[in-house]
């Protein structure tokens, strides 16, 4: 696969007053050009704190790893280095447009300061372009909304906002953090349509950070599976959702309420609580809610391997040893 972004067994800790906190461990994946990452997984698997520490906007310890974007090794550039790259060759849209975009700025300003900063535009230049990016993000009246603040629009034109500003100097790769997450269904809709047909006309990756499958199944091309800072699974999306083969993917997908079902039909749920990240298990993170989990599980952690051309998943029960385990609990591998 032609890469343009590479994370090789990252590791990343805050240090607080009760201890440290192992946000990301060992987490490894990879982005191919043009294509959509969906990185899914309950709140506090470290999704969002991966992508802003690849991006270096989070005061945190990076414990070990590897960032290679576009072939470039990344891992220890400063701030003045990242500075370059930020917005120019990646773009990132933040969960809440209301808390991220500045509310002492108009709304063009802050479009036209990515330009101004990347492009070396003159500043009739800039605001030019920044009602073109208005008009391409599909918000009415852009002459009008280029002088107005954030809180005169509406959570679904400020989230387009966002869009226009990440995608200013039409960048090779965009983060997209929960960038549905405090919109109606509709809007919600029109967002991801919007996406789709930018990262047609402007080319670039999207690594979409969500936890909302029928999102990650409408528009991912591959996923990543997190749960307590690691990569449990890896892959296309039709080798996720119909050839899942670790246990907490699969809680995942059958949490998701059935349209077909019977009316009285309980919904399935993970039992448990995710693992405190200030005291993280020895072995398998997922084996105190996992009931298929072996001894094994909880004192060593496995390792990722390749079980189908570009599946990889971390988990005891693909091994061959654990094949009576398999056919006492009725646990299948599906390949």
């Amino acid at each position: 696969m032609n890469e343009l972004l590479n994370v090789e067994h990252l590791s990343i800790s805050f240090h607080t007053y009760n201890g440290e906190v192992q946000a990301v461990r060992d987490a490894s994946f990879q982005l191919g050009r043009g294509e959509v990452l969906a990185v899914v997984g309950e709140s506090g698997s470290g999704k969002s704190v991966m992508m802003q520490t690849i991006l270096k906007l989070t005061p945190c310890e990076l414990k070990g790893g590897r960032i290679e974007f576009d072939g470039k090794d990344i891992t220890d550039y400063t701030d003045r280095q990242m500075q370059e790259i930020r917005g120019s060759q990646i773009g990132i849209i933040f969960q809440d447009a209301m808390t991220s975009l500045n509310p002492t700025m108009k709304i063009g300003r802050q479009i036209t300061e990515s330009l101004l900063r990347h492009q070396k535009l003159t500043r009739a230049e800039a605001k030019k372009k920044a009602l073109e990016l208005l008009r391409q993000v599909g918000i009415n009246n852009p002459e009008k909304r280029f002088h107005q603040y954030i809180h005169n629009l509406s959570g679904g034109m400020r989230q387009r906002v966002m869009i226009a500003i990440a995608l200013a100097c039409k960048p090779k790769m965009l983060i997209a953090d929960e960038p549905t997450t405090a919109l109606d269904v509709t809007i919600q809709a029109q967002i991801m349509d919007l996406l789709a047909q930018l990262r047609k006309e402007v080319g670039c990756s999207i690594v979409l950070i969500t936890h909302d499958l029928g999102v990650v199944a409408a528009n991912a091309d591959r996923i990543a599976v997190m749960y307590a800072g690691r990569v449990v699974e890896s892959g296309a999306s039709d080798q996720i959702f119909y050839h899942s083969s670790h246990p907490y993917t699969r809680g995942l997908l059958e949490s998701i309420p059935r349209l077909d079902a019977p009316h009285d039909t309980q919904l399935t749920y993970i039992g448990g609580t995710p693992p405190d990240a200030l005291n993280p298990a020895l072995g398998c993170a997922f084996s105190a809610r996992c009931k298929y989990a072996m001894r094994l599980c909880r004192t060593q952690a496995p390792d990722a391997r390749e079980i189908q051309p570009g599946h990889f998943c971390s988990c005891f029960l693909l091994d061959d040893a654990a094949k009576t385990v398999r056919e006492k609990t009725g646990w299948e591998v599906s390949l």
